[in-house]
């Protein structure tokens, strides 16, 4: 990779972010991903499946088999182009346009999955909502609790709803992130809902073991989605990556085979309670 490709031109998008207005776009499409059946006749919901590492998920959980609903915000294009690869790759989508820090919209969610396709098996969690601010004391009431609504409650309801229609032996898969395994300055409030879905992944992970319903998480390092020029400034995203030992942010397409790991019981059928790191080469202790 060229210097060139390791660093980013200054850029903002305004929330939540287009794909097609950042520069360079992601890899987000797994071009290159052959599926080989292992979530054949599945079907799988993403939540935040119109962009970055959710689009990725749902283009690779299709490759192996899956049909794939996407819930997302307002990314109506974005949502409209993964749907096309869904289908592109010979399964159904199905999209939910829907505020997921919203209880009701959660069941809905899961609801119209179920509607679509008789049945849910995999479960990725995977919207996000992150705001950086650098003074602790900055941060609002109102962001502390969007933050924990989006990132943690979400998940809650999603999950719940999901449970009632989860056969005995499915998968659910939560995104965190680095930042909840070692914190951020800039993103207390986001880390610390980081830091409560890996927690969440343990205890449910022991609690859904009786059904062997598997329960892991997986916490990137930084990665090229809209979600970032869409929250930090310019001069941040020009920079954004270049901490870690390999030097760069990850694409999108590098991550999501660790959820096609943790949905295939046959990739991972003794794993549950795990949180997989794809960090860029960091090391944590513990």
């Amino acid at each position: 990779m060229s210097d060139e490709e390791r660093a980013f031109p200054p850029q903002q998008q305004e929330r939540p972010g287009a794909t097609a207005e950042m520069t360079p776009e992601p890899h987000d499409e797994m071009r290159g991903y052959e599926g080989s059946g292992k979530l054949a006749g599945r079907a799988a919901l993403v939540t935040g499946g119109d962009s970055g590492i959710g689009r990725a998920v749902a283009i690779a959980f299709a490759k192996e088999g899956a049909d794939v609903s996407i819930a997302y915000l307002s990314e109506d294009d974005d949502a409209r182009h993964t749907a096309s690869l869904i289908e592109a790759a010979g399964r159904r989508a199905h999209t939910v346009a829907a505020d997921l820090s919203r209880e009701e919209n959660c069941r809905r969610a899961v609801a119209e999955t179920v509607e679509a396709f008789g049945k849910l098996d995999v479960l990725a969690n995977n919207i996000a909502y992150q705001a950086p601010t650098d003074d602790f004391m900055e941060i609002s009431s109102e962001q502390w609790e969007r933050t924990f609504a989006t990132n943690v409650h979400s998940f809650f309801w999603t999950t719940k709803a999901a449970l009632e229609h989860l056969p005995d032996g499915a998968a659910i898969v939560n995104t965190s992130s680095i930042n909840g395994l070692r914190g951020h300055k800039s993103l207390i409030d986001y880390s610390a809902t980081k830091g409560a879905i890996n927690a969440f992944t343990y205890a449910l992970a022991q609690a859904l073991a009786p059904r062997r319903i598997r329960v892991n998480a997986v916490a990137p390092g930084p990665v090229w989605t809209p979600l970032i020029p869409s929250t930090f400034p310019a001069d941040k995203v020009e920079q954004f990556g270049a901490n870690t030992p390999m030097g760069r942010a990850a694409q999108p397409d590098e991550i999501a085979p660790s959820y096609v790991f943790f949905a295939s019981a046959q990739l991972s059928s003794y794993y549950s309670g795990e949180v997989l790191a794809p960090i860029g080469g960091e090391t944590l202790p513990g």
